[in-house]
């Protein structure tokens, strides 16, 4: 091994591997021996330092940076975490060495023995009993050795595994992720047959056609004469090799002595296709005989028969047009980082199921190979992505030959690793590597490989969406404003399928436009989806005392999206790093803990299988959202929700509809004729047991307004209730108010909001500062008007109060003038707190989870009722948080039910909070947050919408804050 070591292989991008084992499609996993558990341990200061005599222990598979080693995760986006330019790595470079003793098994004895190593980053080298056996780059696949003439079965052998962090590898693994350490998947050690299956591809269509094409090995070099195999697949006759296939034939001029290749041939009657809506599949057993008929070796594959082709400007599957309702997905947990369990991704799959997702990219990296089982058997269509990523030093890279072996090694393995799996029907290239000779020839390795499937790489298509000759097949842009898609697609120039690789950014409270995002996509032919940016918060359950990383020891310390006290979700910084991109680890729709974030239902109900798509005098129409399905699998129920607070139900009976079909249902309520507001739901749910969810899980809830609210004409005169008291501020003094109402133009800046260039404007300014001067004060037959100005840096609001005593409260009538100073600001709205003890809000609006005006598709009007402490949305970095759109009424209550009530004159935005807006601006973590005795509330004229500028489209033109003047009124009553 000092001779390897001399050879510097981390700063060699040439080298990718050393005696490592051709990748294949053979799983290995069943019967192998688990090496997992704990190894010896040592983390040097650099690949070329010396062992010292002092070993501690670590986990496998698991990242050093996580289990205490003094080595502590780093996360940066675009930039390198070191200054070096590639291939160079480092001086100070940590590198592990992990060794264990294991007992090969005596009955291994003339087998031909395998060391699995499922990943590693970023450089492995192996050594067995002190002798050197192979090198791997690439540190999200597999690495295999062959240990044969080492081992000896019966006897212990020592294994060494020495991984060095950083490496010439490490420049084509930048992406956006924590960087860490170690071995992060399972390591086994397998026995096979000296004659033994080498790969196994299968091509399946959808009309039952069935190829099979086996690959065939012998430890010892030539091949035996008189092999063959043989097939088993669920339902069929045996499976018998196509004697056709004349790769057998000794006359052949292509035919190998040290590699066999067989064919079957099948068709399948009655065939069930595999789609993301019905996953179905096969079970195939392929098994390789030697001459006298035993078997020498078996493969087992889960199969699904279906086409993937692109014709014009479409991708279809079996012949269908689809939506990508896609998510980007990293293997990650806030506990292990990339160490994923088996129970984890299932847990990841299942959710997005229930919430309407049918696709998920692999970012940037071809995930744990559990992962694909998974999606074949729910129902996911899968962009498979190679380890390829250059952000810092793209262009350059792009077209380095030094490189050259590497980005067609890292494709190619993933290619021949994934072949099998149904749902995988892109494959990409890799990310934000920019665009050269490198791509161009690892796309021509697979299409020539995989002829099957088409290829996706945004660097390439980014640079004209119309292009017909660059390494994509798909214009898979990244972030594109949806008029310009729009645009594209309606411009005659289109050639291919536009399909966004990553829209709508996730960071924080996020997401806005999403619904008319999709009313676009849904509304112009040759727009087909994209993925959203994407599935997890990357927080890392953190000790908040020493900074140090929970590990494994800290599950169950986190409920909810919230960590429990002592810990926080760490992001970039956090642990003590100075080159860092701090809280954009922090962009999924769930939390690090898989909590659904408030998008999630958004996204639910965007993507619902049955749709309501209006009410005429024959009822209701009800669509086929889906593409394959009918809707016989799902069972739904009706709800009326009336303005008085009552909500009556009835049982649904769903029409037998083809997918799109659309048919009218009548109406199961009579309308009462009090011409109040009334809203109908379909509340749909699984009508049996799905494998991602029990019978009766809740698939989506449609809702149409059957009739608008009567207008409430304005009662003009002063009522008989107590007079109306103001301090000598101008100021409403009111038993149940800690803090009167104010005009409020600022809201905690979001993610978007800072990153998009927002707040800081905002701050400029001064909205979060501004000074309040009491211009008039009038009282008029009982009515008090307070006239006052609100002074930013740039300009002055006018603030007009009009407070009338009404039965048993108060209507205040507001009105504030926005200068074209103050051109998009957060908010217009008023703000108050109030006394101790208000616990519970119930409100007549959108609900029950969070929503805001460009995120509300996935709230249903309703009456609702929801603890103040759980209306707050615990984003990573404290933000605005916890609104409610489109609100008629509220109250908030003490247990005694006494307390306040609110109506507002038309649908409003509100939050109520335990927090004010400096509190959260002030806070980067949730620990640092200590919740007020009352509640903070905000009633809004109107509210900027939140769009996704952090990464991505700001919010569209009409959810800006126009300047002018802006009114809204209020009544405010004890209970």
């Amino acid at each position: 091994m000092n001779a390897l070591l001399a050879l510097r292989p981390w700063e060699t991008p040439e080298v990718t591997s050393w005696g490592r084992l051709p990748m294949s499609a053979v799983d290995r996993r069943a019967g192998a021996m688990s090496l997992d558990g704990e190894w010896r341990f040592q983390l040097l200061p650099s690949p070329d330092a010396s062992l010292s005599d002092l070993w501690s222990s670590t986990y496998v598979p698991g990242a050093w940076t996580l289990q205490d080693t003094g080595d502590l995760p780093q996360y940066t986006n675009v930039r390198m975490p070191f200054a070096e330019y590639p291939p160079s790595s480092p001086s100070e470079n940590p590198t592990g060495v992990y060794e264990r003793e294991v007992d090969v098994p005596a009955e291994w004895a003339g087998r031909r023995i395998v060391l699995q190593v499922g990943a590693a980053e970023s450089v492995l080298l192996v050594e067995v009993d002190g002798r050197p056996v192979g090198i791997s780059k690439d540190s999200h696949l597999a690495a295999e050795f062959e240990l044969t003439p080492l081992v000896r079965p019966g006897s212990p052998a020592t294994v060494r595994l020495t991984v060095v962090k950083w490496s010439d590898a490490s420049h084509i693994e930048d992406q956006d992720q924590w960087w860490h350490g170690g071995i992060t998947r399972s390591v086994l050690l397998y026995a096979t047959d000296p004659l033994y299956l080498a790969d196994v591809t299968v091509r399946s269509r959808a009309d039952g056609e069935l190829r099979v094409d086996c690959q065939v090995r012998h430890g010892g070099g030539a091949l035996p004469d008189g092999w063959y195999v043989t097939g088993h697949l669920d339902g069929c006759e045996p499976l018998t090799q196509d004697p056709e296939f004349d790769r057998l034939n000794a006359e052949d001029e292509r035919v190998s002595d040290f590699l066999g290749e067989a064919r079957i041939l099948a068709t399948v009657p009655e065939v069930r296709s595999w789609t993301a809506e019905t996953p179905e599949l096969y079970d195939l057993t392929v098994r390789l005989h030697r001459p006298d008929g035993t078997v020498a070796d078996t493969s087992h594959h889960r199969i699904g028969f279906r086409d993937v082709e692109i014709i014009g400007r479409d991708l279809l599957v079996n012949g269908e047009r689809i939506y990508i309702r896609g998510v980007n997905r990293h293997d990650f947990h806030p506990l292990t980082g990339r160490t994923v369990s088996y129970h984890d991704m299932r847990a990841d799959l299942v959710l997005l199921k229930r919430f309407g997702f049918n696709a998920i990219r692999t970012a940037h990296y071809p995930n744990d190979p559990a992962l694909y089982d998974l999606a074949d058997e729910l129902g996911f269509y899968v962009v498979d992505e190679a380890d390829i990523e250059s952000h810092d030093h793209a262009h350059e890279i792009a077209d380095d030959p030094r490189y050259l072996n590497a980005f067609v090694d890292r494709v190619s393995r993933m290619v021949l690793r994934d072949k099998n799996h149904p749902s995988i029907i892109i494959w990409s290239l890799g990310n934000e590597s920019d665009y050269g000779a490198n791509h161009d020839a690892a796309a021509g390795w697979v299409r020539r490989h995989d002829p099957t499937r088409p290829i996706q790489y945004e660097g390439a298509a980014k640079l004209d969406w119309a292009a017909t000759d660059d390494a994509s097949d798909l214009a898979c842009p990244m972030y594109a404003p949806i008029e310009d898609c729009v645009a594209h697609a309606l411009s005659g120039e289109q050639t291919r399928p536009l399909i966004q690789c990553e829209y709508s950014h996730a960071m924080g409270n996020s997401n806005g436009t999403l619904a008319d995002h999709w009313a676009a996509i849904e509304s112009t032919p040759g727009l087909q989806g994209g993925f959203i940016w994407e599935f997890w918060d990357h927080g890392i359950l953190q000790h908040v005392t020493d900074g140090r990383p929970a590990g494994r020891s800290g599950a169950g310390l986190y409920d909810n999206g919230v960590a429990a006290p002592g810990y926080r979700w760490a992001y970039g910084g956090d642990f003590g790093e100075t080159v860092h991109d701090g809280a954009f680890i922090a962009d999924g729709i769930v939390f690090p803990d898989r909590t659904p974030k408030p998008v999630m239902y958004e996204h639910r109900e965007i993507a619902a299988p049955v749709l309501l798509q209006s009410y005429r005098h024959e009822g209701l129409v009800v669509q086929n959202h889906q593409c394959f399905r009918g809707l016989d699998w799902l069972a739904a129920r009706w709800e009326l929700t009336l303005a008085d607070g009552r909500t009556l139900t009835a049982p649904a009976e769903l029409p037998d509809l083809r997918p799109g079909e659309t048919a009218a249902v009548p109406l199961p309520f009579a309308l009462p004729e009090d011409g109040g507001e009334a809203w109908v739901t379909l509340r749909v749910t699984t009508k049996d047991d799905e494998p991602w969810g029990p019978r009766g899980t809740e698939v989506c809830a449609p809702q149409l307004r059957l009739r608008a609210a009567a207008p409430t004409p304005r009662d003009a005169t002063v009522t008989s209730g107590p007079p109306v008291e103001v301090d000598a501020e101008g100021l409403l003094v009111h038993p149940l108010l800690t803090a009167a109402p104010t005009l409020s133009l600022w809201r905690a800046p979001t993610d978007n909001d800072e990153l998009g260039g927002m707040a800081p404007r905002w701050r400029t300014w001064g909205l979060d500062a501004l000074v309040r001067k009491v211009v008039a004060v009038h009282e008029d037959d009982g009515r008090v008007t307070v006239h006052a100005e609100y002074a930013g840096t740039v300009g002055v609001v006018r603030h007009v109060q009009r407070f009338t005593p009404v039965e048993g409260g108060v209507r205040i009538e507001e009105s504030a003038e926005l200068p074209e100073a103050f051109a998009d600001v957060a908010r217009v709205g008023s703000v108050f707190e109030t006394v101790p003890g208000l616990d519970l809000l119930e409100w007549f609006g959108q609900g029950p989870w969070e929503s805001y005006p460009d995120r509300s598709a996935g709230a249903p009007v309703g009456h609702h009722r929801v603890p103040v402490d759980e209306l707050f949305t615990p984003y990573l970095r404290p933000q605005e948080s916890g609104g409610r759109h489109g609100v008629r009424h509220f109250t908030l209550s003490a247990p005694d039910a006494t307390g306040l009530a609110v109506r507002l004159d038309e649908p409003r935005q509100i939050s109520v909070t335990r927090y004010r807006a400096t509190d959260l601006t002030a806070a980067a973590h949730h620990d640092e947050l200590i919740p007020r005795s009352g509640c903070v509330v905000h009633i809004d004229a109107a509210h900027r919408g939140l769009g996704t500028a952090s990464c991505g489209p700001d919010t569209s033109a009409s959810y800006l804050i126009p300047t002018g003047i802006h009114r809204w009124t209020w009544t405010l009553r004890a209970l």
